[in-house]
């Protein structure tokens, strides 16, 4: 299931690939967790001021989350 969906059949509780997409563009692409009608940034110590329209799994074709194969590629660059 790697195709956009709306916003209303997101999970509750799990990382997901976020995104607004309208008639002004794509844009806040970013993974978010969902508790009831908030949207928090991982670790939710902060929640958006928006409500994303599609989502899609956080998962690489590894297995791992997009946050953290971010963060690992993050860690190479400092290396």
């Amino acid at each position: 299931m790697d195709e956009w969906q709306s916003i209303s059949t997101a999970p509750e509780g799990a990382e997901i690939m976020t995104k607004i997409d309208d008639a002004a563009g794509t844009r806040n692409a970013q993974t978010l967790i969902r508790r009831g009608r908030l949207w928090f940034v991982p670790g939710e110590w902060m929640y958006v001021y928006y409500t994303p329209t599609h989502w899609k799994p956080a998962v690489e074709e590894d297995g791992r989350t997009i946050a953290a194969a971010e963060r690992v590629e993050e860690e190479e660059v400092k290396g």
